[in-house]
């Protein structure tokens, strides 16, 4: 591969949650029993530098010493509908249509907002990323939920009479989908969010669609943009995204939304204005010009390739190693949703002490109960293959 994503980059001391993090407050898991080092398989960030296009983006802007007050420049919007056009095959996306949004979660308040008040209940699907739960909570919106039921070969599915139902009966006007799906790892099918959004125009509803995920696809799978669809969802649907997740630039921050419709556009820009906290940091403008680079197309190619063999090791050693762990294969993210229910019944163990077992050993993975898991563990499979294996290695030996 062109890119390194084997080496392993001591990241302590280098203001990381995943590793700086552990200090058993409650946040985190607690730091490991002596003897074992920390395998971060929690907190969704990757284990990998980006692309070396950023870091040289940031690095020449941060050498002409003048920082004060920008605009978005015209590369800025240019560089975003280019990789919507390249990788998404979107037509017709224009530079009117994208406005900056200093997270996804802060996008979709803006838009909850500018749509619902304190009070309204809000469909998600379940299981539900957690900071949909405390955003929509810390805003006094209700949260009303609709769960993904397995099919006859696990897959994650919508269960569209239900949501037509809840829909209905709570007299719900915005929903919440996330696509790619959080903590499921679905990549929806065209057909999947066809009859979704028949539903939620049936029901009068804003869509608010969260795409963070949408270049982390696994062994080929393609992401449909929502807003694609069809007229009516293009019309109805505030799209948001952000290349964090793509290229590990969380802490940079600065994401950016795609909305069609002026009057739905009007309204999230002016509810999002309110705070004058919604600016764009200059250094994570050039961030975003680094990763969209033609570099940054290969880059998210061969990670998409790195992550899909990681999946597949993973789902393969469990389904060899721990045949009571149930997981279903993610088509995109690098996530795994471990149902561990049947583990802890026949040994008669809560989850608490199996994340515990985990935590004691240095595989520093996550609590799935915040996430409608109800006896479900969260793991971050974005690292070097060798640490992924010596994380299960070390589950077989001294957990499992």
């Amino acid at each position: 591969m062109k890119y390194d994503f084997t080496s392993i980059t001591d990241r302590h001391g280098k203001d990381s949650i995943a590793v700086d993090a552990l200090t058993g407050s409650g946040f985190a898991p607690a730091p490991p029993k002596d003897g074992f080092d920390i395998i971060p398989m929690w907190v969704a960030d990757m284990n990998f530098p980006t692309v070396p296009t950023v870091p040289e983006a940031i690095i020449k802007r941060t050498q002409h010493p003048f920082y004060g007050y920008f605009s978005p420049s015209e590369e800025y919007f240019d560089k975003i509908i280019r990789w919507h056009e390249t990788r998404n095959h979107v037509t017709g996306l224009t530079k009117e249509c994208i406005g900056y949004e200093n997270s996804v979660l802060g996008g979709v308040i803006s838009a909850l907002t500018s749509f619902a008040s304190p009070g309204d209940k809000v469909l998600l699907h379940s299981p539900t990323y957690i900071g949909f739960t405390n955003s929509l909570r810390n805003n006094g919106f209700d949260i009303v939920l609709s769960p993904l039921i397995q099919d006859e070969n696990g897959v994650w599915r919508m269960d569209y009479e239900d949501m037509d139902k809840k829909l209905r009966e709570n007299n719900i006007h915005a929903v919440i989908l996330c696509s790619p799906h959080n903590p499921c790892g679905r990549v929806w099918e065209r057909q999947e969010l066809e009859k979704a959004m028949e539903i939620y125009r049936a029901n009068d509803c804003i869509v608010i669609s969260d795409e963070i995920w949408s270049d982390i696809l696994l062994d080929g799978h393609k992401h449909i943009p929502t807003q694609s669809v069809n007229e009516d969802a293009r019309n109805r649907t505030v799209a948001l995204y952000a290349p964090s997740k793509t290229f590990n630039l969380a802490g940079l921050v600065g994401s950016y939304h795609i909305i069609y419709n002026k009057y739905l556009r009007d309204r999230v820009q002016a509810k999002g204005s309110k705070s004058h906290y919604n600016e764009m940091n200059l250094l994570s403008m050039h961030a975003l010009l680094g990763a969209y680079q033609p570099e940054g197309y290969e880059w998210v190619d061969e990670l998409c390739q790195v992550l899909s063999e990681n999946v597949s090791f993973a789902c393969d050693f469990i389904r060899e190693h721990f045949p009571e762990i149930k997981v279903v294969k993610p088509e995109g993210t690098y996530m795994l949703f471990l149902d561990c229910s049947q583990w802890c019944h026949s040994h008669e163990k809560t989850l608490d002490q199996l994340l515990k077992a985990g935590w004691d050993v240095g595989v520093a993975w996550q609590d799935g109960r915040p996430f409608h898991g109800p006896c479900h563990i969260r793991m971050n499979l974005a690292l070097p293959l060798s640490r992924v294996q010596e994380a299960f290695e070390r589950l077989d030996r001294y957990v499992f």
